[in-house]
């Protein structure tokens, strides 16, 4: 088969440029002219016969063509940046860099990664954590640990671990909170994703209070300000034993609600290297040794609403 013979500093520069939206500061990063990063991505475009940018009074914009060559390019130079250093360091390991929302991170990965490290010494497994956004070709992220539906454009999917809401507050403020009912008098700690209340009030078959308490952008920030007695936080508990066993917080109620769940999600189009596979497969036997899926206490009455997401296979 003919492979055509493209010039691996067009293909760099366009990379720089479409990863950083700029001609200069792609020139500036390759240490080259903002003039030469921009003749060099139209020579590509001249040879591929396509356009990869829409240029743009401020900035550049991909292309549907630009989109499904950049995911590629940065995979590429990636595994080469990194197999180049490991050689110049005397060592060969596979990297796989791990993005992670932090509430999993903290709250079920980082106490498990020892085992993971053991098992496969020859894996130089990078974590960087985020409150459940990234830009994962931007990042570099092989793999992506986040919380939602499972439903994300261009991506696979595989779920870890369901993660059920339940209320959440300082002991002080739990022992006042006979019922449901009593949360109506108290500030309800709220998350970006705003139907979360309502959709708890809602299984306890009451109308929702108009919420009056602060917003966090991470469920840490949200358990650090109930256990400070700010008010009322919907937490999944599964993340936080560690606080709730210390006596930090409470959970003054057992309803729990089923809002999303934890994914492994990757690029469709970025193809699951041998030490990626491992960390999934790692990661599955983990959850099948210790799925620790559901917040209820022991006798919880019925209220744990159940999960109707489907499986995404990667």
């Amino acid at each position: 088969m003919d492979v055509p013979q493209l010039p691996l500093n067009a293909l760099r520069a366009f990379e720089a440029s479409a990863r950083l939206c700029n001609f200069t500061r792609a020139g500036q990063e390759l240490n080259v002219t903002q003039t030469a990063i921009s003749h060099q991505v139209k020579a590509l475009e001249d040879q591929l016969g396509v356009t990869l940018f829409t240029r743009l009074p401020r900035g550049l914009a991909l292309t549907d063509e630009g989109h499904a060559l950049l995911p590629v390019l940065t995979d590429a130079f990636e595994r080469i940046s990194g197999a180049v250093t490991r050689l110049q360091e005397g060592r060969f390991q596979e990297v796989v860099t791990l993005g992670v929302v932090g509430t999993f991170a903290i709250g079920w990965l980082l106490p498990r990664l020892s085992d993971f490290r053991d098992r496969h010494p020859s894996i130089d497994l990078r974590l960087k954590t985020n409150n459940n956004v990234a830009d994962i070709v931007a990042e570099g992220l092989d793999y992506f640990i986040r919380f939602g539906d499972g439903a994300w454009h261009g991506t696979d999917a595989l779920p870890l671990l369901d993660a059920p809401l339940s209320p959440v507050c300082a002991p002080a403020l739990a022992d006042q909170l006979k019922q449901p009912a009593d949360l109506h008098g108290v500030p309800l700690l709220r998350s970006f994703r705003r139907d979360e209340w309502e959709r708890w009030f809602q299984a306890a078959g009451m109308v929702p209070p108009t919420p009056r308490g602060g917003m966090f952008d991470s469920s840490a920030l949200l358990l650090e300000a109930a256990a400070g007695g700010e008010g009322v936080a919907l937490l999944p508990v599964t993340m936080f034993q560690q606080a709730l066993g210390q006596g930090r917080v409470k959970q003054p109620f057992e309803l729990a609600v089923d809002t999303g769940r934890y994914w492994l999600t990757k690029l469709k189009s970025r193809q699951e290297t041998p030490a990626m596979g491992r960390l999934r497969e790692w990661l599955e036997q983990q959850l099948r040794q210790h799925p620790n899926t559901d917040s209820r206490p022991s006798g919880a009455p019925p209220g744990h609403l159940p999960s109707d997401r489907t499986t995404k296979p990667l």
